[in-house]
């Protein structure tokens, strides 16, 4: 009789090699997961139960999130090291842990969300885990430092929402990177099951969150895209600016 059959995924956290997975699946779909010589070509590939898996991270970060920031910031250098970052959207803590590893004196992580940092971030000394917050409500009020850094990665709702307030909480002078989510800037006609694959639509969403970022003075406006797509497969871009 043949032994049971498990997904990867599922197999590869119930043997301790991944903690989640979601992390899992990047390790897999990087073609990092071997299960008996033979490549895992799926997360939802069937492996044996007894299979002699190998495998490594996809990433040493704890979202795919700190891939993203981490591949901007070669893209769109900014100055970290030493100064105050805001995190908006900050969940498991990718952009936060790329932000401490540059350097970054202080990060206050924002998200409306609730233990979803990582538990290697909960307690690090210069983070300010601010969960269950809605950034929107800090319009006209200011943190106990002013961030010379901003760093956004939302989902569910336009970047447009959330960049005034951001902004109206940083230094004069400040630098900022933002993740644009095509599927939640564009209109429902041409968001079709989630995903969004019309270039038109990019650029036209593109050049309209430049437009924004400029009449709120941001200079310095580049649009590019992020090194790897969204969990959904959606192609997803980053907004580099400056202000000051």
């Amino acid at each position: 009789m043949s032994p049971p059959r498990k997904r990867a995924d599922v197999l590869l956290v119930e043997r301790g090699l991944f903690e989640s997975r979601a992390r899992a699946r990047a390790a897999i779909e990087a073609g990092l997961v071997t299960a008996d010589d033979k490549q895992v070509s799926k997360p939802s590939e069937t492996i044996a139960e007894d299979a002699v898996i190998q495998a490594e991270p996809a990433h040493p970060y704890v979202s795919r999130g700190g891939v993203k920031l981490a591949g901007a910031l070669e893209r769109y250098p900014i100055e970290i090291e030493d100064h105050v970052c805001l995190d908006v959207g900050a969940s498991t803590g990718g952009f936060t842990e790329v932000l401490l590893a540059n350097g970054a004196s202080l990060v206050f992580a924002i998200d409306v969300g609730s233990s979803q940092l990582h538990g290697s971030l909960r307690d690090h000394p210069r983070i300010v885990s601010m969960e269950e917050t809605d950034i929107r409500s800090y319009e006209g009020k200011r943190l106990p430092a002013r961030p010379d850094v901003v760093v956004i990665d939302v989902s569910f709702i336009s970047l447009k929402a959330v960049l005034p307030v951001a902004l109206s909480l940083a230094a004069a002078s400040m630098s900022l990177l933002a993740l644009i989510k095509p599927q939640f800037e564009a209109d429902r006609k041409h968001n079709k099951k989630g995903i969004i694959r019309d270039t038109a639509v990019h650029r036209e969403i593109c050049d309209d969150i430049a437009a924004f970022a400029a009449s709120l003075g941001c200079t310095d406006i580049e649009i590019f895209p992020s090194p790897i797509t969204g969990g959904d497969g959606n192609i997803e871009f980053f907004l580099g600016a400056r202000r000051g």
